[in-house]
């Protein structure tokens, strides 16, 4: 069986549609559905409510999330027990998706066992760590400890009980996360997979399986009540670099592209937001743009800007294009007009393309397709995002690689996801005696329960303005 078929078998879309709609009851579907933006009202900053706040809006989607969706996967891809260990700061990838978030590392060592019962509840139980707000149960032992350590167990307590809770399950099959592929489903460190192995023991060894889906579809599946939230966070994304790319901020001639970068990492901050990765801007513009030193901010430039901040754990990723007006001008030219067209037209090709079902090569492959179509020059190097500012899910592309990805754009693009829908387009300029400009862009946007696809907050049509 190839890696492929291995990580991501063909579900048919009556499977992806009732997947989708078990983690969304009918009367939270509306949180999901779009708000109605006018295309070029100003965006609005929406501060943080308080931490506390936030803590309790977190601890809700966590409860939602074990309740609602990891029954469903683990019955979906028949998985009796799933077993995830880690010691302090060595956790699992999926270890901010199953904690509370008063809980910033795991603790010495924290082993958390999921258990598919018959009637299809899930026990969720911690041997070390915490309950997580009441999220697991502390397992303790009911029988008497050893005297002494057998020849069979590992010494440490934990390791003990662990072999006690599996043998009294006594689950058909174990899951670990462990993958050559998909780094979502491979969080059991070296070490820490030795002793695990020991303290099940043989017999109990030859019970585990690899189902990377599991852990990969867990952290790509998003709960409808989080919608509200991630927009507020997209458009306060777009009210910062508006202001980022303004005279605000920008002094042609003055300002450099860093003081732009350090600008918007400390207005997020600021605002009680973070960052996933440090600002980047940077500008094309009609003449040659240094390649060494400091690089100031001229008139007639093109700017870009690829920005992602981080709130509630939700993050973003946001690249938008803006103009530095010459003298005299009131508009921008009419070929970088014609750039952002061509790269806007792009985004619609891929979102047509994107079913749920397929896969990110087969996505890649008919927007291409329709990309030529429209004789377009461009690439498309969109991921998923969420809970990892490059999330678990399928990738539809990638810069460097437009004849598709293997494994990862093998994998099937899900309704109830969110993805980050990254591109560009290379159109000449007349204005700049026919040099190409490339429009990159980058803007949130969701698949709901039934498939439909939508921009988070909107997207970007117009160049922000430098006068």
């Amino acid at each position: 069986m190839t890696p492929s078929a291995r990580v991501c078998p063909r579900l048919g879309s009556a499977a992806l549609l009732a997947l989708s709609l078990a983690i969304v009851p009918a009367d939270r579907a509306l949180a999901q559905k779009p708000a109605f933006v006018p295309e070029h009202a100003p965006a609005r900053i929406h501060p943080l409510p308080t931490l506390r706040e936030q803590a309790a809006e977190q601890q809700e989607w966590l409860e939602l999330r074990i309740g609602r969706v990891l029954p469903r996967l683990m019955a979906d891809h028949d998985v009796r027990m799933w077993i995830l260990s880690m010691r302090e700061y060595g956790e699992d990838p999926v270890f901010r998706s199953i904690t509370s978030p008063t809980t910033f590392a795991a603790r010495r060592r924290s082993i958390y066992v999921f258990t598919r019962l018959d009637d299809g509840t899930v026990e969720r139980l911690a041997l070390g760590g915490t309950s997580q707000g009441g999220v697991f149960r502390a397992y303790r032992s009911t029988r008497p400890a050893p005297t002494r350590p057998t020849a069979e167990l590992v010494g440490d307590e934990q390791w003990r009980l662990l072999r006690e809770l599996v043998e009294e399950r006594d689950p058909e099959n174990i899951v670990l996360n462990i993958d050559r592929d998909w780094a979502f489903a491979d969080g059991l460190h070296a070490g820490e997979r030795e002793a695990l192995e020991e303290a099940l023991g043989p017999e109990l060894l030859q019970r585990v399986k690899r189902e990377p889906r599991l852990a990969v579809n867990y952290i790509a599946l998003r709960l409808p009540e989080m919608m509200p939230r991630y927009r507020k966070i997209q458009e306060t994304v777009h009210a910062v670099i508006s202001q980022a790319f303004s005279n605000a901020v920008i002094t042609p001639g003055k300002t450099t592209v860093e003081d732009v970068e350090w600008w918007l990492r400390q207005r997020v901050r600021d605002l009680g937001y973070t960052t996933w990765f440090q600002a980047n801007v940077d500008v094309q513009r009609a003449g040659e743009v240094p390649v060494e030193g400091p690089v100031t901010i001229e008139r007639g430039d093109l700017l870009w800007t690829d920005f992602g901040v981080v709130a509630l754990n939700l993050h973003t990723d946001t690249q938008h294009l803006g103009y530095v007006l010459r003298e005299g001008e009131t508009r921008v030219p009419e070929g970088l007009r014609r750039c952002i067209a061509n790269s806007n037209r792009l985004q619609d090709i891929l979102l047509e393309n994107m079913e749920p079902g397929l896969t990110g090569n087969a996505i890649l492959t008919n927007t291409l397709a329709g990309m030529r179509e429209a004789g377009i020059d461009g690439t498309v190097y969109t991921h998923p995002i969420g809970d990892h500012g490059h999330g678990a899910g399928p990738l539809i592309g990638r810069w460097d690689g437009q004849e598709g990805v293997p494994v990862r754009g093998d994998a099937l693009l899900l309704p109830s996801t969110w993805h980050s829908i990254e591109l560009q387009a290379t159109t000449p300029i007349p204005e700049w005696g026919g040099k190409p400009a490339s429009c990159r862009q980058e803007e949130d946007a969701y698949l709901d329960a039934e498939g439909a696809r939508h921009w988070v907050f909107r997207r970007q049509s117009r160049f922000h303005l430098v006068w």
